[in-house]
């Protein structure tokens, strides 16, 4: 039997391709995958606590890979690696390098002009990252654990609470998280921020 995974709204599907990925074959349902997934990204924020990250470190295409690798590596073969398949979110994936690269060295700008607050630069960084869709799947989490390590390490001011939510299950919580990614689509990003704030 293979994985059976269902989607919640918002969510990425995988296709067969990159389901067959996955690096734990005793894994059947959406249950067991999130556990996995969850233990997985628990290692990654321990690390992120012992790393002495830097900012010219962070804002790197390594940085950006390698973070989403410690996150998903135990679960899956393609983590930290960019996606190579069409998806109902992001752009082209032939783009993504280039995108990436375009919002490193936009956030590096914003940091160093301060084009924004703080607390602006990490949340419109990971509302353009989640946007470029650069992963087959974990975006959402991926996105807003960077947006913590530039808030911290960068800025050396608390991280996001998220409402205490990694947003995975189908709550008031995850519609009222995607409602503020769609505000800031349409170019409101105060939702958002305001959101992972609270």
């Amino acid at each position: 039997m293979g994985l059976e995974l269902k989607y919640e709204e918002g969510q990425t599907p995988l296709d067969e391709g990159e389901k067959e990925g996955l690096k734990i074959k005793s894994i059947t349902t959406q249950g067991e995958l999130d556990e996995f997934e969850q233990l997985n990204i628990e290692k990654a924020l321990e690390w992120t606590i012992r790393a002495n990250l830097k900012a010219d470190k962070i804002l790197t295409e390594k940085f950006v890979k390698g973070l989403h690798k410690r996150m998903y590596g135990d679960v899956w073969k393609w983590a930290g690696e960019f996606r190579r398949s069409e998806k109902n979110i992001g752009i082209t994936w032939t783009q993504i390098g280039l995108e990436l690269r375009n919002l490193l060295d936009d956030t590096k700008y914003w940091i160093e002009n301060n084009t924004y607050s703080p607390d602006e630069i990490a949340i419109r960084f990971k509302h353009r990252i989640v946007s470029i869709h650069c992963f087959p799947n974990g975006n959402g989490r991926h996105s807003r654990l960077m947006a913590d390590i530039i808030i911290e390490s960068i800025f050396e001011k608390k991280i996001f609470s998220w409402h205490q939510s990694n947003m995975v299950r189908a709550n008031e919580k995850r519609t009222e998280y995607i409602n503020t990614l769609r505000e800031a689509d349409n170019g409101n990003i105060k939702p958002l921020i305001e959101f992972a704030k609270n």
